[in-house]
């Protein structure tokens, strides 16, 4: 066992000093060691409540005769940093929490973990360092947040809030209107309620094989919740007698798994950041043209908030993601092969689970689309690849051309909306923004949300070598690569460019010659200095495009 490398022996009487003043008795010293990874925090309304979940990780632990260990990891709340210089730390968070765990666990040796994430970053972070560590790891959530309840009977998440604000800057929402979406949108702790980043992530651990059938859907302040925790904490017991590590699980197979089950439910772009880059830990390579791919070839079978009224949790009360893989699986659509933390085979763990109930999850007869979710566009604006959640986009935004406006930063375009500046017909380019010149490539839920909240949702587009929440619905495309700091065109666009978004055909393309694209290029001054340093200068520094799913390089 891992952890016998402080516990064996007469050299390592200091080591077991040490422990012993932990309060770890003789017996404890002779059985495995687990470490309990926990991003428990007062300030994020999705960690609040994963102290508790994390009691019932070791109870189960306990049960099974190992000796649990927790310590916590920083947790960022997108939700919190939007809007304002934070959230230039949010996906570079990603980096550190994964870089935190891996600096605990080889300090300080344990011989499996659970880790326990909630928000956006959190989840890939804690599987970048499950690949890297390749010890026995199980996730488990703290669950989806309940919708909220407006007095008139209307269901709503923190995008409505967003989109609130919009309507409320043009005039069209009282500030008491505001208020009540204000107080009533989050009644209480859990990942926010819609189909955002933190569940697809939490919903896809599941279809890659590292969570327990419920992960992404059983909601959070649930009973059902903390017996899911306390069997993960048994369950990682057998992983352990079975050897079976993350890169054990993680397999291609595994990987194109969890694809087709994100275009099926519709997850959020960000996923096409995170997968890439865990597979990136566990060895692999996850190109967008492949992604593309499974999107072309995998139905929408589900349509949930933001782009619905169709909540996770309704998601989960009809079978969740298994159910979900159940059906695409009828098709031929998954690998029931592959193995995963539960005790058998992929194929057998569906077959108790229904499969479509044909309205919160539709059949593969009868899809919300026939493609996936999420498309990738290519083009001269786009030579490694922008992502649209084409599962969001209205029908008569799916090929459009405009005019382009065009901002520096997303504070600039931001300001620009809300003096209602943007008119039907243009195409809002924000850019700077990506990993490299954002830095940290800052994740735009107010623009996105102020434009459908004043009724532009349906003749605006923006395009960014930013990200989007997953809960920012619309024409909205992002990841744009290269991205402007690294000389891509989006750096070259100028005020009243035309712009051609192409999504039933994978295109984005400025209309401007090849002569005068050349005479720009020239003349380009180079990206603005952000005027960052620390971490953020760093990170700057070593981070790839977002087409590789902005790892750090190696030195």
């Amino acid at each position: 066992m891992g952890s016998d490398t402080i516990k064996q022996g007469p050299s390592r009487a200091p080591h077991r000093a040490l422990l012993s003043a932990l309060g770890i008795t003789e017996a404890e010293m002779k059985r495995p060691f687990i470490g309990v990874v926990n991003s428990k925090s007062d300030y994020v309304p999705g960690h609040q409540h994963l102290g508790e979940i994390g009691e019932a990780v070791k109870a189960g632990i306990r049960n099974a005769g190992g000796v649990p260990f927790e310590f916590q990891t920083i947790g960022v709340c997108d939700g919190l940093a939007m809007n304002h210089s934070g959230m230039k730390y949010s996906l570079a968070s990603r980096e550190l929490i994964a870089d935190s765990i891996e600096v605990m666990i080889q300090a300080h040796p344990m011989d499996a973990l659970v880790m326990i994430p909630n928000c956006d970053k959190v989840v890939p972070g804690m599987m970048m360092a499950a690949c890297r560590l390749n010890i026995p790891t199980l996730m488990v959530s703290g669950g989806p947040m309940a919708p909220g309840r407006m007095s008139d009977g209307r269901r709503v998440g923190l995008s409505e809030v967003f989109e609130a604000v919009g309507k409320h800057s043009a005039g069209q929402l009282s500030e008491a209107a505001l208020k009540e979406f204000e107080e009533k949108a989050c009644p209480g702790c859990g990942s926010c309620s819609g189909m955002y980043t933190a569940n697809s992530m939490n919903c896809l651990t599941e279809a890659l094989g590292l969570g327990l059938p419920g992960n992404g859907t059983i909601p959070a302040n649930s009973a059902a919740r903390k017996r899911l925790a306390k069997m993960a904490g048994e369950r990682i017991m057998e992983l352990l007698a079975e050897n079976r590590r993350p890169r054990d699980i993680l397999t291609m197979q595994s990987f194109r798994n969890a694809l087709r089950t994100e275009m099926a439910l519709g997850c959020s772009t960000n996923t096409v950041l995170h997968l890439p880059a865990i597979a990136h830990e566990a060895g692999l390579e996850l190109e967008l043209d492949m992604i593309d791919e499974l999107g072309h070839t995998t139905p929408q079978l589900c349509i949930l908030n933001p782009a619905s009224s169709t909540f996770i949790e309704d998601v989960g009360m009809h079978g969740g993601v298994m159910s979900v893989m159940k059906e695409l699986s009828k098709a031929g659509l998954i690998d029931g092969s592959v193995r995963a933390v539960g005790d058998r085979c992929l194929a057998d763990i569906l077959e108790k689970y229904e499969g479509a109930d044909g309205e919160v999850i539709h059949t593969i007869e009868k899809p919300y689309r026939k493609e996936g979710g999420i498309a990738i566009l290519k083009g001269n604006l786009a030579i490694d690849g922008a992502v649209v959640k084409q599962g969001a986009v209205v029908p008569e935004m799916m090929d459009f051309e405009g005019r382009a406006r065009v901002y520096e930063s997303e504070e600039q375009a931001t300001a620009a909306i809300m003096a209602e500046k943007i008119l039907a017909g243009d195409v809002v380019v924000i850019r700077y923004e990506g990993p490299k010149g954002g830095p940290g490539m800052q994740e735009m839920l107010t623009p996105t949300a102020a434009l459908v909240g004043q009724g532009l949702g349906s003749s605006v587009a923006l395009i960014t070598d930013g990200r989007f929440s997953g809960a920012t619905r619309g024409a909205a495309i992002g990841h744009v690569s290269p991205e402007a700091a690294a000389g891509g065109l989006i750096g070259l666009i100028e005020e009243g460019d035309r712009i051609h978004i192409d999504i039933p055909n994978r295109k984005l393309e400025l209309l401007v010659s090849e002569d005068e694209i050349e005479k720009r290029r020239k003349n380009w001054k180079g990206a603005p200095d952000r005027g960052f340093g620390g971490y953020l200068a760093r990170y700057a520094s070593m981070v790839t495009s977002a087409n590789q799913g902005a790892v750090l390089r190696k030195p």
